[in-house]
């Protein structure tokens, strides 16, 4: 479908997989999949044919504060933050079986509403989602303060308690694996939750959610509230009765969402903001390896991806060589129907994400970037595009300062060390970066140099349910893995009580 395919031009064979029934299209407060209070709903878009999957229900503010009730007073009073903590493990465990016991629905619904690919979200995503589970299931009966030695006369200690009530807002790129960053932590630490999922992708979000009542989740601990930004996602960062808040996505939305929550209740936010994120590569790298490591780190999930390798730098002395292997791999990328078991690239995640990325692929024309591959929209039915590489960009271009969450690489040289960290500290984002060197002097050098929350050395994309996730400058802050993570769920409350036996008291 684009430089190789296996589907045809703009044609997608469902042959080989029977589509999924979708089953859970309604809101889901307290237990229960109910109607939204305006009766209205939208259309979730299968960006392959362009058609429509389902109409869901549409929560707005009112659904909001609904949801918002029920995790109140299952804090406040039931039994999931009282519970003891191997007993909420358990019950994290069983999803995590539930989930891989229907993961192929699991799978396809995300297929279907994100375009992502079906053998990468069956293989990679949702297990990497249900081990989040399963970690954190293991972390939660180890929260834990600390006994303090105090001057004088008295004892103190400290307890780790739930912060409350959380707000999650995720995004489209990522349905499952952002669904269970955001839960998972904040499940173990014994808190109860109003999440909205994406406009475009809230079918996996609702399937989860039906999933987490059979596995025996108590009624208002997780509540599901499909909906759009400015309606309902903003009813969540302004809430009043919301301890906390955790999203991800634009730099635009991110301040909306810390100005609605300073103008309500002071709640914590935690962003992550995405990237812009290099990909340095040295002379003594293994060129094949670092071509390999480059398109697929910009290629992989389309484009759509946090952390993608967007600008990738490459020493002079091998530039030549590696430009040619980048772009004659590029030529082979089989971007087709995401369901089919060849294609390597699916469709973008709907179409003002597609006419984005045309735009910024038109900023580099315009701008004098050389483009060496792609460039263009493929076929008339679907978001399909083709991978794309420009080389001769400047730093000041808008391709290399912007995200532009697509498949579309800028490709810049460099001489010495000194101007590969300078070149890759000059952007506003911090998320990740990737270092390519047989050199242990120059790893350990551009890691400590670079500004950027996760840096891979000799490898691209390795995340772990233990590894903090979260960046430096625009890219945002609090971590989203790891046991960081499940620290900005629980808040620190210091207990000092007298020493009675005291022969000063």
């Amino acid at each position: 479908m684009s430089a190789s395919s296996d589907s045809g031009n703009g044609h997608n064979d469902n042959s080989f997989f029977n589509m999924p029934t979708i089953n859970f299209t309604k809101l889901f407060i307290n237990g229960n999949f109910v109607h939204s209070i305006s009766g209205r709903k939208f259309e979730t878009i299968d960006p392959r044919t362009e058609e429509v999957i389902a109409s869901v229900s549409e929560g707005d503010r009112e659904d909001i504060d609904v949801a918002v009730e029920a995790a109140r007073e299952a804090f406040d009073r039931g039994p999931w933050p009282r519970m003891a903590a191997t007993e909420r493990a358990k019950i994290m465990v069983k999803w995590a079986e539930l989930i891989e016991e229907n993961i192929d629905e699991a799978a396809a619904l995300d297929t279907m509403d994100a375009g992502k690919l079906y053998y990468f979200n069956k293989f990679a995503e949702i297990p990497s989602a249900t081990n989040a589970l399963r970690y954190y299931a293991g972390a939660a009966d180890k929260i834990h303060g600390k006994v303090l030695k105090m001057n004088g006369d008295f004892h103190a200690y400290t307890l780790m308690e739930p912060i409350g009530v959380v707000g999650h807002i995720i995004p489209w790129n990522a349905p499952s694996f952002a669904f269970f960053m955001k839960v998972s932590p904040s499940l173990a630490a014994g808190c109860t939750m109003v999440l909205k999922p994406a406009e475009q992708t809230p079918l996996s979000a609702l399937f989860y959610a039906h999933l987490a009542k059979l596995a025996g989740i108590p009624d208002g601990v997780l509540n599901v509230v499909p909906g759009f930004g400015p309606t309902a996602g903003a009813a969540i960062s302004s809430h009043m009765d919301i301890d906390a808040v955790s999203f991800t996505g634009s730099i635009e939305v991110g301040r909306e969402v810390m100005q609605s929550a300073a103008r309500s209740n002071l709640k914590p936010v935690s962003l992550e903001l995405g990237g812009k994120s290099p990909l340095i590569i040295f002379d003594d790298a293994d060129i094949d390896k670092a071509a390999d490591l480059a398109l697929i780190g910009i290629m992989s999930n389309k484009g759509e991806v946090c952390v993608a390798s967007s600008r990738v730098y490459v020493q002079e002395g091998i530039y030549n060589e590696f430009e040619k292997k980048l772009v004659e791999k590029a030529k082979t990328w089989v971007v087709g129907d995401p369901f089919h078991p060849k294609s390597q690239q699916g469709p973008q995640a709907d179409m003002k994400q597609l006419k984005k990325i045309l735009s910024y692929i038109e900023h580099g024309n315009r701008e004098g970037a050389t483009l060496l591959t792609g460039g263009n929209r493929v076929g008339n039915k679907g978001y399909y595009i083709q991978p794309t590489i420009f080389s001769n960009v400047k730093e000041e271009m808008v391709i290399a300062q912007e995200e532009i969450f697509g498949p579309v690489l800028a490709l810049m040289k460099f001489k010495r060390m000194e101007e590969a960290i300078k070149s890759g500290n000059n952007s506003k984002y911090g998320l990740a970066a990737g270092i390519m060197t047989k050199n242990i002097d120059t790893a350990n050098t551009m890691s400590r140099s670079i500004r950027a929350g996760v840096v891979w050395i000799n490898c691209y994309f390795v995340l772990g349910s233990d590894v903090p996730f979260g960046g430096y400058k625009m890219s945002g802050f609090g971590k989203d893995s790891g046991l960081e993570a499940l620290h900005k769920y629980l808040q620190t409350k210091s207990v000092v009580t007298p020493i009675y036996n005291s022969p000063w008291l």
